[in-house]
């Protein structure tokens, strides 16, 4: 069967990393309030949250369409960092975040229209980042470039600079695990990336 794809994100970067592997996916933006709960552990918060942004499309869909959705934050020392919502709160984040390992999950969720096919599942990577001056994190903040990012920063761009090594999928910290969705895509509906 040929299925269309759905990709349930405003993101530009994960719109850029589907259409980048062959996917080119029709946009559809979820409409969901994105509540999180403190007892959840972040692979929770984040496999729900994926899920509930794909659910909230897949009703409306047909057995030949497949929608993906993800959803990403950054966890260090107990706490989940989402966006910021100011620049202090950015500068306050990326100072947590010097000389430090964080950990970058992603929870993505693909659901088949039409079916009870429902996959739920998280990627984890871990970053460490260079020792941060307050001038490099403001001189970072002035870019804009950490205000809609969780953790308050985006690697794919002035970011990467701020990063001393990473272990695991680098386009997980961007946002989409290419690698996992290609599995799971190859495992559950015979699609091949490559």
């Amino acid at each position: 069967m040929k299925y269309k794809i759905i990709l349930a994100s405003n993101s530009p970067r994960r719109r850029e990393i589907c259409e980048r592997y062959g996917l080119n996916p029709e946009i559809v933006i979820p409409k969901i309030e994105e509540k999180t709960r403190s007892i959840e552990k972040p692979y929770e918060t984040v496999m729900a949250l994926a899920f509930e942004k794909a659910n909230s499309i897949a009703s409306n869909l047909t057995e030949n369409e497949i929608v993906i959705a993800a959803d990403t934050i950054v966890y260090h020392n107990g706490e989940k960092l989402g966006k910021p919502s100011t620049k202090e709160q950015a500068h306050k984040m990326l100072k947590s975040l010097s000389d430090s390992y964080h950990s970058a999950i992603t929870g993505i969720s693909i659901i088949q229209g039409n079916t009870n096919l429902k996959i739920i599942d998280y990627v984890e990577t871990k970053v460490k980042f260079k020792k941060l001056t307050d001038e490099i994190i403001d001189r970072y903040i002035e870019t804009n470039e950490p205000m809609d990012k969780a953790g308050a920063y985006g690697i794919q761009g002035w970011g990467q600079l701020l990063v001393e090594k990473i272990d695991g999928s680098y386009l997980n910290i961007v946002g989409l695990p290419i690698e996992k969705i290609s599995d799971l895509l190859r495992a559950f509906f015979n699609i091949e990336l490559m």
